[in-house]
């Protein structure tokens, strides 16, 4: 990792000598003077990857983190960025030429609940007054749009102080999106050419058929998921009518019965279906156990609950599950909504395990029709499934009023391979629909002229009809690049703590700066 400057001539190399694995494996430089620029220590894990495949080497992730500097050197972590880089020079290009105008929005701004915690920061000139990093543009791009700003976008730097994982950031990049009078399909068919054309510019794959389609209702009954991974079948199969009233307590107690048919997996040891049960049982998932039926070559079954159920019993099964001679049926039980979403994470992994999530394979879908609302059934109270700002569904505008929880919202995400790439909606832009929604949220009208005043006066000057969408950037690169974590895209990520384990942030603060900020901090136990 020494710096150099050679001097010397340039020569072909002879054929024998030719490298055909190298950029400059034609020519030689005979050197003549050789200068060293700078020193370098032995560096913390091996920087050239032919040499750390060759040893074995296998770094962890956070003393890469913390050498950023020297992994970023690395010939794929360079291949990540550079093609970030391009990534982000088509999509300006794109939607420049759609007539979008690039249009800032502060990063200093007001908290309001957009779904998860903000970070503050605390203002000096203003005693016990904060900002908040903004946890999108949402309420800005829709100003835009009342100022007579018909097509925004922005490549932005967003905040969101939740739980992280490798797909989630506390600070991301979103390619945010509006536009004046426009409908849910024209908003549809615009982004859908915007990713067409990223997937034919980047990868050279082409969609000649339009993206499906699907409900949020029936992506959660078929996949358990409202992202689907469409790259397989393996649908979701209900056996409550076939499964109940046996004496089999476990399935008799339960809302739902839910299996998943398993090309070929009859050939399944016990050892290796009991593993399956105690994933299924780890705490991130949640079952309470597994039931297994294996469908033979030879048309006979074995199942964890032949006690109870014979074979006509599994015949049944079988064929509810569309299942072949060679397959195996994997079962759980439960709440329905949370047996959903256990299948779901199952059929990703039995997915994986059997080679159908090829990464250079890609399925888009949209899923349109989402909730309005979600109820806490403890508090008994609503909240918005993607935020208070997202219109009904006109034909459902009456039941706001009778049964608003089974309003169904103008919005639509679109999701490739299972992950959510982006998201939006058709915004309220009429001032009574909004004053409703607030009033459903919970918010008493003081509130909701505290947090939003601003916006609800704007609704007083001409409103036009508007909706947008916005698109995770570093999870498109990472679906570019065919790889499931972010932060092999991101050149300075924080780690999975959200810590920035390099310049080591967060860090504690002067006391002259809290003094400044008038802020005391209760004190810490050793």
């Amino acid at each position: 990792e020494f710096v150099i400057r050679v001097m010397g001539m340039l020569q072909q190399r002879s054929a024998d000598a030719v490298n055909d694995n190298m950029a400059s494996g034609t020519i030689e430089l005979i050197a003549e003077d050789l200068e060293i620029l700078s020193h370098a220590e032995t560096p913390p894990f091996m920087v050239s990857e032919k040499s750390s495949e060759k040893m074995g080497l296998s770094v962890d992730e956070d003393l890469r983190l913390q050498y950023r500097y020297l992994d970023l050197r690395r010939s794929e972590m360079q291949r990540n960025i550079i093609g970030r880089s391009h990534i982000i020079k088509a999509l300006r290009n794109t939607l420049d030429a759609a007539e979008f105008l690039d249009i800032e929005t502060p990063m200093l701004t007001k908290s309001t609940p957009e779904g998860a915690r903000d970070y503050l920061v605390p203002s000096r000139t203003h005693d016990g007054k904060f900002f908040a990093l903004p946890q999108s543009p949402q309420l800005f791009k829709q100003l835009l749009m009342m100022s007579a700003f018909e097509r925004y976008y922005q490549v932005v730097k967003c905040f969101r102080d939740e739980d992280l994982r490798s797909d989630r950031q506390p600070e991301f990049t979103q390619i945010d999106c509006e536009m004046a009078f426009v409908n849910q399909q024209e908003v549809l068919e615009t982004f859908e050419e915007l990713i067409k054309f990223l997937f034919k510019k980047i990868l050279n794959t082409d969609f000649p058929k339009p993206f499906p389609v699907i409900s949020y209702k029936d992506a959660i009954e078929k996949y358990g998921s409202d992202k689907p991974d469409i790259r397989f079948e393996m649908e979701l199969s209900y056996l409550e009518n076939l499964a109940k009233g046996k004496g089999f307590k476990v399935f008799d107690e339960a809302e739902s019965i839910v299996a998943i048919s398993v090309p070929g997996g009859a050939e399944y040891s016990r050892k290796k279906l009991d593993e399956l049960t105690d994933w299924v049982k780890r705490p991130q998932i949640g079952a309470r156990g597994l039931v297994y039926v294996k469908y033979n070559e030879d048309q006979t079954f074995k199942s964890s609950v032949d006690k109870f159920y014979d074979v006509s019993n599994l015949k049944e099964w079988a064929k509810k599950c569309g299942a072949s001679p060679g397959d195996l049926l994997l079962i759980l039980s439960g709440k329905k909504s949370d047996v959903q979403s256990q299948m779901n994470e199952l059929r990703l992994l039995m997915g994986s395990r059997l080679g159908l999530r090829d990464p250079k394979v890609f399925k888009p879908v949209w899923v349109v029709d989402f909730p309005l609302l979600e109820k806490d059934e403890i508090s008994n109270s609503f909240h918005a499934m993607h935020h208070p700002f997202t219109s009904p569904k006109t034909s459902d505008l009456a039941m706001l009023e009778t049964n608003p929880e089974n309003v169904r919202a103008n919005a639509y995400d679109l999701a490739i391979n299972g992950v959510e790439v982006g998201g939006g909606s058709i915004r309220i832009h009429d001032r009574k629909i909004q004053e409703k929604m607030f009033e459903i949220l919970g918010f008493s009208k003081e509130e909701a002229e505290a947090q939003f005043g601003f916006l609800m006066s704007a609704f007083e000057y001409g409103a036009p009809p508007h909706g947008g969408i916005a698109f995770g950037f570093d999870r498109l690169c990472a679906l570019f690049g065919g790889k499931d974590n972010i932060r092999e895209f991101i050149a300075f990520p924080k780690n999975n703590q959200g810590r920035d384990v390099m310049i080591e942030a967060p860090s504690e603060i002067d006391q002259t700066q809290l003094d400044e900020l008038e802020i005391s901090l209760p004190k810490l136990k050793d």
